[in-house]
């Protein structure tokens, strides 16, 4: 509670951790917040602009929140299809709307979406993608993968790379040598040519959620043996400390003190290790996905959505396609800045 007190005497750390909350919130109530599952689709809807919400109707004065649907022509002439907004029949938006069936929190059946539009009416409040469906939604089911490989690959680096380096520094000698040559070998291999590699061979019927998975334990292996090489040199400096030295002498198994007195001397490092890590892991799965080796269409990650604004047409026509990496940004730099403000008020000395 005293980190969460001084983050909020920092205005970019209270920033940045106000943005986060908000994107674990609504990524957290993506069935009820969208107003479209991730798999919905109208292919006639392919390339839609953002739907406009009007406050005035015609005749100038105020009235409720409203918006038309588009049809799609081809013009002959510019050799393209293009959108026009059918002013016939307005379509009032809904707070609970009724739309398609989901389990709320995977648990409640239920049909209520927190917005929509009433019957006949299309609400793309992001425009649509190729296969005419909702970015918007598509968003926040796709940060639902994006925003927890981050911690979840920590749940497996952390836990070994506290043990490894801990073990190393507190044994020392030969132990520690041979521990730590195998840790500088893990530490050379290149990352994510190594992601690549293995993301390439891996066999084209598995499910997303395989790969989702496969992912995860990926980054976790290559990314520990750098957080130990960090907890060993601590290790080599506590153990020198009297309190352990008293364990010791207590006859204390080295297990124990290593579990009990000597990796909880590490804790605010970990905590502004964890804090720093999760936008490389962030970036990583954006990275493979972007480059189809990820999470595989149709199911949605922020890095497979981007893929589709690489094209220049889309980035000049359709810049709605380009929000998935606004929000990578946007997150990524919102924990660095959470990351930087924790590792300030945990070790003061380090400014």
């Amino acid at each position: 509670m005293e980190i969460i007190k001084k983050i909020f005497k920092d205005k970019f750390a209270k920033a940045a951790f106000i943005v986060l909350a908000f994107i674990y919130f609504v990524i957290l109530f993506a069935d009820f917040i969208a107003p479209y599952s991730s798999t919905y689709s109208d292919r006639e809807m392919s390339y839609c602009p953002p739907s406009k919400v009007y406050t005035i109707d015609t005749e100038g004065h105020f009235s409720r929140p409203y918006t038309y649907n588009y049809t799609r022509t081809y013009v002959p002439e510019l050799m393209q299809t293009v959108y026009r907004q059918d002013r016939s029949q307005k379509h009032y938006l809904k707070l609970f709307a009724k739309g398609e069936g989901y389990k709320f929190l995977g648990i409640i059946p239920t049909h209520r979406h927190l917005i929509g539009t009433d019957e006949g009416g299309k609400l793309y409040l992001l425009g649509t993608d190729i296969n005419g469906r909702d970015v918007f939604s598509r968003l926040l089911f796709g940060g639902r993968i994006s925003m927890t490989i981050g911690f979840l690959s920590l749940f497996i680096v952390f836990p070994i790379g506290l043990l490894y380096g801990g073990i190393s520094g507190y044994f020392g000698g030969i132990i520690d040598t041979l521990m730590m040559r195998f840790a500088e070998a893990i530490m050379a291999i290149p990352s994510f040519y190594l992601l690549i590699i293995l993301a390439a061979i891996l066999p084209s019927g598995m499910t997303s959620a395989q790969r989702f998975c496969l992912i995860i334990v990926i980054l976790a292996l290559i990314g520990w043996a750098g957080f130990a090489r960090v907890i060993r040199g601590m290790v080599l400096s506590i153990k020198k400390e009297e309190y352990v030295q008293a364990a010791k002498t207590m006859g204390a198994s080295n297990l124990r003190i290593i579990l009990r007195h000597i990796l909880p001397q590490t804790t605010s490092y970990v905590i502004i290790a964890m804090t720093l890590s999760v936008p490389s892991y962030i970036l990583a799965e954006s990275g493979l996905s972007f480059l189809g080796l990820g999470i595989q269409q149709p199911d949605p990650s922020w890095g497979n959505m981007l893929k589709e604004a690489q094209e220049f047409t889309n980035i000049l026509y359709r810049p709605w396609l380009l929000t998935p990496g606004l929000l990578i940004f946007t997150a990524v730099l919102a924990f660095n800045l959470l990351g930087d403000a924790i590792r300030d008020f945990l070790d003061p000395k380090s400014e």
